[in-house]
């Protein structure tokens, strides 16, 4: 598996490089964000880790410009910084975990292993309910008003939905079983998409996207 990793800092870039080349990932590394996206288009990586602060091109930036070439890219967000405003930031631009600086290289590893096991395991492609179909692989939705582009997270949590329609989910279920943990800030995230879910659903009269007060969610078939 290729990793991009964008970090400006000189030494922690090479020690965190060399840990996980060590790991069995080949990895590219970037000291900023500009080479970082000019060096994703060579290496085309199957997941990113992203400092937030560098020069040329913020990791936030950098984010919005890589999920905008390639939506299913998985990428993970470092950060000398615990703002709570940072982190749900990072997390509505899609990012699959956030780190904060100091952190142990191992733990790092153990994370992009989590993530690359959900996002590239093998799952059935078509999952339809009513007039509505989802292409899993492709990250296609198709309404009665027609189709809608999805982000990989979008596609992971309305899979997750539909599998389990007329079931009420809990909103600890849906962060463990997408996110890989359960999580105030991850709360957050999911509840903007699932907002985005709802909108593109709307088109389908024979399905409701229903929040439960104090429980979770809800997808239902309407009869």
């Amino acid at each position: 598996m290729k990793i991009l990793l964008a970090e400006d800092d000189i030494d922690f870039g090479n020690i965190l490089s060399q840990y996980v080349s060590l790991s069995g990932f080949e990895v590219t590394l970037a000291r900023n964000g500009r080479e970082a996206w000019n060096l994703f288009h060579e290496s085309r990586p199957d997941i990113c880790i992203l400092d937030v602060m560098m020069p040329e091109m913020d990791g936030f930036t950098l984010a919005e410009k890589l999920r905008a070439e390639e939506p299913g890219i998985p990428f993970i967000f470092l950060t000398a910084k615990s703002l709570r405003e940072d982190m749900v930031r990072g997390l509505k631009l899609g990012a699959d975990d956030y780190i904060t600086k100091p952190f142990d290289p191992e733990m790092l590893v153990l994370r992009i292993n989590n993530i690359l096991r959900r996002v590239y395991a093998v799952v059935e492609d078509e999952y339809t309910i009513s007039g509505t179909t989802l292409k899993y692989n492709s990250l296609e939705l198709i309404t009665p008003e027609g189709k809608e582009k999805l982000t990989l997270r979008e596609a992971q949590l309305l899979r997750h939905l539909m599998m389990n329609r007329n079931k009420s989910l809990t909103r600890e279920q849906i962060l463990t079983e997408i996110w890989g943990q359960d999580d105030y800030f991850l709360g957050r995230s999911m509840d903007v998409f699932i907002s985005r879910l709802r909108k593109y659903l709307a088109p389908d009269r024979g399905l409701a996207l229903r929040t439960l007060r104090g429980v979770g969610f809800v997808l239902d078939e309407v009869k």
